[in-house]
């Protein structure tokens, strides 16, 4: 993109801000209005969708000087929408009804080259989509597609979404379960990546998960579900699922993995159901099937009381299975826990390995922020990896 196209993106969003809750519903009422046939493709409930398409052009608009990586993020994404049934038609219709929202809500500012810039823009981002779309093609999230698409998907090595059954339902806590599940297909993915999950109770509603643990021969998916306040999916999978229900995949996404840590000593630094990539990774690192020498890996699981460490019994398992792992418990507020207590970050920034290389963070945006700022300081050459997931996925 032309820088002067980029400044005048960054200008228009810029200007949009404060109302940007007005601005999202008069573009999804136009794009409804327009074209009615695309509601059933959304959530009953648009606020959350407002406010993740809001974001994503905004991250576009500042990504357009980082080709290469705004490319990939879109590649992905496109990828990942096919599971709602999104094809290249839809994007043009995107793209007309957003640029009548931006003319209509940017009366005073709008130019002739502004209204070019948006349209280089949309076309960029929907030619990259597109491209990362063209893998397989669409099915309708529900089901209801899968033997018609079966074939080709098999055919294009990966399909749009995936149905699997949950082979286990394990409730750790009042709130929070691990689920075992077990895809209709094989689902690639690296150790350390996410998924999105769709249940019955809740069609067209998407939520992210960690994946738990590292690729098997036995294909099987463990995730880490902590019930929210308001969550439908996260209440869903922690109070009302069961052992051979079904529920809905997307493809694996994230760039915390196992295969970008190539150093001899890493730190992980997980809180609460932060534990679920981490431990994945960690897996990962130490596996016997990994190419010698193994890093030393120092991994510290932090939570408020001793109860809440609630995979410590797996992982003090994999870490007796591995020499190279060593696992180290934190509890934040039980004076006479008889480890480490205080906050996780602070414990593991006092306990780094001398000459760490990689430290990997998972865990409350709070305490990740925390914990990246005392690792700069105590290791500051060491590599950071960090993802923090979205709070959702929806149609772009």
């Amino acid at each position: 993109m032309p820088s002067s196209d980029s400044r005048l993106l960054k200008k228009s969003l810029a200007l949009l801000e404060p109302q940007s809750e007005r601005f999202m519903a008069h573009f999804f009422a136009t794009l409804f209005v327009r074209n009615p046939e695309l509601r059933p493709m959304f959530p009953l409930t648009l606020g959350e969708s407002r406010k993740w398409v809001f974001e994503a052009l905004t991250r576009c608009a500042w990504s357009f000087d980082q080709p290469e990586s705004l490319t990939r993020w879109l590649g992905e994404l496109g990828r990942d929408h096919r599971k709602f049934g999104v094809t290249g038609h839809h994007y043009r219709l995107f793209s007309d009804a957003l640029l009548a929202a931006l003319q209509a809500f940017s009366a005073g500012s709008w130019s002739d080259q502004t209204q070019a810039a948006w349209e280089r823009a949309l076309a960029a981002i929907t030619a990259a989509m597109t491209a990362g779309s063209a893998a397989g093609p669409p099915g309708d999230g529900t089901g209801a597609a899968r033997g018609a698409t079966a074939a080709s998907d098999a055919e294009a090595g990966e399909p749009a979404w995936w149905l699997a059954e949950v082979v286990e339902h394990d409730r750790r806590r009042p709130g929070l379960a691990v689920l075992a599940l077990r895809p209709d297909l094989p689902l690639p993915y690296l150790a350390g990546q996410h998924i999105s999950v769709q249940v019955p109770r809740w069609p067209r509603v998407w939520r992210e998960y960690s994946i738990a643990n590292a690729p098997a021969p036995d294909g099987l998916l463990r995730l880490h579900v902590r019930a929210v306040p308001g969550g439908r999916v996260s209440t869903a999978l922690v109070h009302q699922t069961q052992a051979g229900d079904t529920v809905v995949l997307g493809r694996a996404r994230g760039e915390m993995t196992a295969d970008a840590i190539r150093s001899a000593r890493v730190v992980c630094i997980a809180g609460g159901t932060g534990l679920a990539p981490v431990k994945a990774i960690a897996e990962a690192l130490t596996s016997p099937v990994r190419p010698q020498p193994q890093p030393q890996v120092r991994l510290f699981f932090g939570a408020r009381t001793r109860a809440d460490l609630y995979d410590l019994p797996g992982l003090q398992r994999l870490a007796g299975a591995r020499r190279s792992l060593t696992v180290i418990p934190v509890a934040a507020e039980e004076p006479g826990y008889g480890g480490l207590t205080g906050p996780v970050a602070e414990a593991a920034a006092a306990h780094l390995l001398a000459g760490t290389e990689d430290i990997v963070i998972s865990g409350p945006a709070a305490m990740m922020a925390h914990a990246a700022a005392l690792v700069a300081s105590a290791a500051p050459t060491a590599r950071l990896h960090a993802d923090p997931l979205p709070s959702a996925s929806w149609p772009l």
